[in-house]
């Protein structure tokens, strides 16, 4: 039982550390030609992008909670207090869950070169872009990242 719930609260860790940073590359996006997009920033405003709600953080929450209310009082008692220190530790290991994988992100509003209009949201990286800045999009595998543009060097 102590280790399912090790096991639990490990892969709840690991869902946890999902981003949409525009500063981590994921694994699989590596060594990927990616396609790339001028444009510029018309406006830039804060979001939060909800936390994920796996099921992972209910499980952990649930076994935990059932775990030490089955401890407490006689044979009786503990199977009455173990369900409900299931129910109670699956509620709590949910809301954790949610709350840990929330992001503080923004959502970049960008007209491109042609005139189309892109709206992106990512986490909060390095960079902070504002109205008017030069941007990239790089988009790869569906997902779409904004950094600033680049400095061009001129033709020799």
């Amino acid at each position: 039982m102590k280790k399912l719930f090790i096991a639990l609260a490990v892969s709840a860790t690991l869902a946890a550390c999902s981003t949409t940073s525009p500063d981590v590359i994921q694994r699989g996006d590596a060594q990927r030609l990616s396609q790339v997009q001028d444009g510029t920033v018309l406006s830039v405003r804060p979001v939060v992008v909800e936390g994920t709600q796996s099921g992972i953080g209910a499980a952990a929450g649930g076994v935990a909670g059932g775990v030490a209310g089955s401890s407490v009082g006689g044979s009786r008692e503990q199977v009455v207090v173990g369900v409900l220190g299931a129910v109670a530790g699956a509620v709590i290991g949910n809301a954790v869950e949610r709350m840990g994988t929330r992001e503080e992100a923004v959502e970049v509003l960008v007209q491109l070169k042609n005139g189309e209009r892109r709206a992106i949201v990512q986490a909060k990286g390095n960079e902070t872009l504002v109205p008017g800045e030069a941007v990239i999009l790089v988009t790869t595998g569906g997902k779409t990242r904004v950094s600033r543009a680049p400095a061009v060097m001129p033709k020799s």
